[in-house]
């Protein structure tokens, strides 16, 4: 998939979002552990968000812009803009070691048109920078690159959509065109770390193909470094965009050429955490647990219908913990979410959404 949900579907949901957000968003009943709050809204488009502690986050909008979100005791918090990349979607973001931060931009343009300028790149910023650097075309890498279980006749497409900044200085980066996992480092080496392999899917009711199932692309979101220190992806699966068929996998550092298959989930350096979510779009973690954000519950092909599909717009934040052999999963904040972006976690877990139009950074405690 070149896009997670295509332009057009701003357009076709923005009035109710617009109506819907700031109430949800707000909200603060419910679980006394599920409270959610506001900490800043007026934002764009918000979806990229990093965690930095005592009160400060970095989060990105549509406009391609990346800000510093301070909290305050008894006064607004203050939103600090500290520079831009190429808009149109917003992009990811992490921080790194000594005071850099990453941003990835995602694909522009039409799928197997030349990449737009700017697009599909990972960049560099510090403290003092005029603008960020780019520092690897991922679209460039990608076209000597290609994905052999590509189902949709563009096996070099890239459309980077995570990204994970380790403590040796590399970074990990969720290519969902790609259906892969890289790594680049500072020297500006790239490996391709891990590929995810198609999943025979059942066709949902309403699709009008004659098939009862069909393969259906992993499409790589997302990427976390987990409890355990392993790297943890998650999927949004490609058309026709099943619900319950989103799986998220674990990869052992230090990994080149792993290979995750959903008909082989238990061998190799890849190995299946979770599955049966929906349209993951990102990953976080802290010392017990990883975190799944799910951009819609009925999948993003609901959002995307032409006719209004009720309650398409209504996202979840699921809490995924391993119990011996088991991954128990609960999901919060449940039916106050719309349209979620981005999560991360640290004393607070902070979220981001919607992704389109008027949105919000806001934490569960």
């Amino acid at each position: 998939m070149r896009r997670i949900v295509r332009t057009t579907a701003a357009a076709t949901t923005a009035l109710l979002i617009a109506t819907l957000a700031p109430a949800l968003a707000g909200q603060g009943h419910s679980h006394q552990h599920d409270r959610l709050r506001t900490v800043v809204d007026g934002l764009d488009g918000p979806r990229g968000v990093d965690t930095l502690g005592r009160g400060r986050t970095l989060v990105t909008e549509s406009d391609g812009s990346f800000s510093l979100v301070v909290e305050r005791r008894h006064r607004p918090p203050k939103v600090v803009e500290l520079g831009s990349v190429p808009g149109g979607f917003a992009p990811a973001i992490a921080a790194g070691r000594r005071g850099r931060v990453f941003l990835l931009t995602g694909a522009a343009g039409e799928p197997g048109s030349p990449p737009v300028e700017g697009s599909s790149t990972l960049y560099e910023w510090r403290h003092g920078y005029d603008a960020p650097k780019p520092v690897l075309d991922v679209a460039a890498y990608q076209v000597g690159d290609p994905d052999p279980d590509d189902l949709e006749q563009l096996a070099t497409d890239s459309n980077p959509f995570g990204l994970a900044a380790l403590r040796d200085g590399s970074v990990l980066i969720a290519d969902a065109a790609g259906n892969d996992l890289l790594r680049w480092w500072p020297d500006g080496t790239v490996r391709t770390v891990a590929r995810f392999k198609p999943r025979v899917v059942d066709v949902p009711d309403g699709i009008p193909l004659p098939e009862e199932q069909v393969p259906s692309e992993a499409v790589s979101t997302s990427v976390t470094v987990g409890p355990d220190g392993y790297w943890y992806v998650g999927e949004l699966r490609g058309f026709p965009a099943t619900p319950g068929t989103s799986q998220v996998w674990r990869i052992k550092p230090g990994s080149v050429g792993a290979v995750c298959d959903p008909e082989k989930p238990w061998r190799g350096r890849c190995t299946r955490f979770a599955d049966g979510l929906t349209s993951i779009v990102d990953l976080g973690a802290d010392r017990r647990s990883v975190y799944a954000v799910s951009l819609s519950k009925l999948s993003w092909l609901a959002v995307e219908a032409e006719e209004p599909v009720p309650g398409a717009e209504i996202g979840a934040l699921y809490r995924l913990t391993r119990h011996g052999h088991h991954v128990r999963t609960r999901e919060l904040a449940k039916g106050r979410l719309v349209l979620p972006g981005g999560v991360d976690v640290g004393r607070d877990i902070y979220l981001t959404g919607p992704v389109f139009g008027p949105g919000a950074l806001t934490k569960i405690r």
